[in-house]
């Protein structure tokens, strides 16, 4: 199919970084349908939730139609199951007609394991390194130039064919470049260029990614945090399996509130070795944190959401520990309203072979029992978009009291805690957590803005106070 490039777009977004909240989505399971006309019809209601920009999934033609998207082989391609280029366009517009961004999620790590006929073009992949999900990019080897060519020009196609916002890229810390100058550093040249976005994965802990050039650092607007997420996960839910168990401590948390990454230079357990760096003078725009994400609950083996991990008050209060963080939050999609439909890994491949080593895979290293090649699987990680209207409002109103009383990027905070309750201060509000019956002594006076529950006093006073299990927000 060709395409013309001509299409009438809307004014790009231009969304900036002190206003970002982001929905993750997956196109092809965020509706019944799983196409973009589909999702269009549901952008009003993001809208109305209070997001400013939706990270979808990648959207590189993979092969079949069913995947994560993170097989894709054609860079330069729109997923045709989803509806294809001019569908894709149309979304974006839509978005943009009313003012969310699109951040579009790339990987430039690997590209997937079935369809890939570029080792027949060039040395487009590299001999020294690899990943486990497919063929690396050869950044810094014989013939590299051209292939940084072709990433770099990707990135401006998905810019000036598509208008996309920004980016998300998958797994930089499997981008193996030793150049003088990191093809990450380079992307974020070309991005910068036409005044857009870029927002790197990573779980280096290495603040190299976003520090500015005078620091020598790659320059990229923002990185997700693993740290935050695993933080309240393993406290929350008791799991301490694979990396959990480097986390499971209430100090956790407040590590992250106060130092962004947990492990910053400290020994990992997990890892068997000293593990990430300090974050110094950067805001805290520079970084996004979630509860859940595609990864945390698609590569689990049983799928769940955490909604079916925790108790409902847990989950108001997990939701409230990041929504009103000092750093960019980002909602799985359906977690806004406690969706409760398993999202699990799925395919479509075609190769046997493949196929069986998917299988054998996912049931070693993740523990899923559910086949990734069916369309059972995919049916069932569909959203059911049936909504518990309770959680939804927590949502809104956690945006609002974000938009209206924190300090965008502001790290400037004091926290207060004990072995079941914290309560972090900022300029104008400060927030009690409360995560198992406590008696606390609260330091500050204010007003009730919010809570998940009708214990708490409307106006609170310096005093000892014994709480349930939930959370309120109060106003200086």
């Amino acid at each position: 199919e060709i395409i013309s490039a001509n299409y009438d777009f809307l004014p790009s977004s231009r969304v900036k970084m002190n206003d970002l909240i982001i929905y993750e989505l997956h196109v092809g399971t965020f509706t019944k349908e799983g196409t973009f006309e589909s999702a269009i019809g549901k952008l009003d209601y993001l809208k109305e939730l209070g997001v400013t920009a939706i990270e979808v999934m990648p959207v590189a033609q993979f092969p079949g139609k069913r995947d994560w998207g993170y097989d894709g082989v054609y860079l330069y391609a729109v997923q045709n199951s989803y509806g294809g280029p001019l569908s894709f366009k149309k979304f974006i517009n839509e978005a943009h007609r009313r003012g969310l961004a699109v951040i579009l999620d790339v990987v430039y790590n690997h590209v997937g394991p079935e369809g890939n006929y570029m080792t027949l073009l060039g040395p487009y992949f590299s001999s020294k390194y690899s990943t486990p999900w497919g063929l690396t990019f050869n950044f810094d080897d014989s013939g590299s130039d051209e292939v940084r060519k072709f990433v770099l020009e990707n990135v401006e196609f998905w810019i000036k064919d598509y208008n996309v916002d920004g980016f998300r890229l998958d797994a930089v810390h499997a981008i193996i470049d030793n150049s003088p100058k990191h093809i990450l550093e380079d992307i974020a040249d070309v991005v910068h260029k036409y005044e857009r976005i870029v927002i790197a994965e990573s779980d280096l802990n290495d603040p190299r990614i976003i520090n500015p050039k005078e620091k020598c650092g790659y320059n990229n607007d923002a990185q997700w945090v693993d740290d935050f997420h695993h933080s309240v996960h393993a406290f929350l839910t008791g799991e301490r399996s694979g990396y959990y168990a480097d986390f499971g401590s209430i100090d956790d948390i407040v590590k992250s509130y106060r130092d962004v990454f947990v492990y910053d230079g400290k020994y990992s357990k997990f890892r068997k070795k000293t593990h990430g760096k300090p974050v110094k003078d950067l805001d805290g725009c520079k970084f996004v944190v979630y509860v859940q994400d595609h990864d945390q609950v698609g590569n689990r083996g049983d799928g769940k959401r955490l909604i079916e991990l925790i108790d409902k008050e847990s989950y108001k209060i997990a939701s409230a520990l990041y929504l009103l963080s000092p750093y960019i939050p980002m909602i799985f999609m359906g977690e806004e309203y406690a969706e409760k439909n398993p999202f699990y890994y799925f395919s479509d491949f075609s190769d046997p072979k493949l196929i069986q080593g998917v299988r054998e895979g996912r049931r070693r290293d993740n523990g899923q029992t559910t086949d990734p090649q069916s369309e059972e699987t995919f049916n069932a990680s569909k959203l059911s978009w049936n909504i518990n209207e309770e959680i939804l409002s927590l949502y809104k109103n956690l945006i609002k009291v974000r938009r209206e009383y924190l300090t965008p990027c502001s790290r400037n905070l004091s926290i207060d805690y004990g072995n079941s309750w914290i309560i972090v201060k900022y300029e104008r509000i400060f927030i009690i957590y409360v995560f198992s019956e406590s008696t606390l002594k609260v330091n500050y006076t204010g007003n009730l803005v919010l809570s998940s529950s009708h214990q708490f006093p409307r106006e609170i006073k310096e005093g000892v106070y014994t709480l349930s299990k939930g959370f309120a927000v109060y106003k200086h």
